[in-house]
């Protein structure tokens, strides 16, 4: 057994080779297929879509904030790999009382390359996460910063509408774009607001994620009605809060959206 301290500062007693591992964070589970473990995970959460393979195969422990404690007894894991901001803290109390539990921090691109190259160091695939990490910095250094300080807000919920404020991974990525998070100064990391307090905010720029809220079509007349002056443009969610290895082709898809077209 290794002692190893994970992202929030907790330490965390690791098996040398963890050989059943549990992903709680869907994209930290489509970094762990990526790092070629295989048979070596074998339990994700019901949101884990990526890989496909793995949705259809792998077994289901719950959602990543209603964990079935009993079907991951079940699974008898050496490691758990969860996230302090996508699971519940009851769970994860619950769980480590069993199992070790390794948990991710993440708010930046900066937490997100870290802990690739720790679950590398930790589950003995470090070459394979350090070029996974210097792949996702070489895609940054070719993004361009494409928004050119236009203001934007980035939504992720509807009744109550949600937007993603400071402090946040998507507000890093937002920044990385060249755009201004008209929420950046919020008091609240993700702000419940109406309609009033948005267009009160002056977005240029309002984009409506795919993910956690399936946001769509039908969602746009409420938003032009609202908000005339600016461009609502739905977006897929997973290259602003995957903080896997999809950031390798989060930049491309950043610098193909805001050169496309808006709707």
């Amino acid at each position: 057994m290794r002692s190893l301290t994970d992202q929030m500062h907790r330490t965390v007693l690791v098996p040398d080779l963890p050989q059943r591992i549990i992903s709680l964070v869907p994209s930290q589970t489509e970094l762990l297929h990526d790092l070629g473990l295989g048979d070596r995970v074998v339990g994700i959460t019901k949101f884990c879509i990526h890989p496909e393979a793995w949705f259809r195969s792998k077994a289901r422990v719950g959602g990543t904030k209603q964990v079935d404690i009993a079907k991951v007894r079940a699974l008898m894991p050496d490691l758990i790999i969860g996230n302090k901001e996508e699971n519940a803290r009851a769970d994860i109390e619950a769980l480590e009382q069993e199992f070790p539990v390794w948990m991710s921090d993440i708010d930046d691109l900066g937490g997100a390359l870290d802990m690739i190259r720790r679950v590398g160091a930790m589950t003995g695939t470090g070459a394979g996460a350090e070029g996974i990490a210097r792949g996702i910095e070489a895609a940054f250094a070719g993004l361009r910063a494409g928004g050119h300080g236009r203001r934007a807000a980035y939504l992720i919920w509807r009744d109550p509408w949600m937007v993603a404020g400071p402090g946040t991974f998507i507000d890093d990525m937002l920044g990385r774009c060249g755009l201004v998070n008209v929420f950046r100064d919020h008091a609240d990391r993700y702000p419940a607001i109406d309609l009033e307090e948005l267009a009160a905010r002056g977005p240029d720029l309002v984009l409506l994620s795919s993910e956690p809220y399936p946001f769509g079509d039908k969602h746009l007349p409420e938003l032009r009605d609202a908000l005339p002056k600016a461009t609502a443009l739905l977006v897929d969610g997973e290259p602003f809060s995957w903080y896997g290895s999809r950031l390798l082709s989060a930049p491309a898809y950043f610098n193909g959206l805001l050169g496309g077209p808006t709707v």
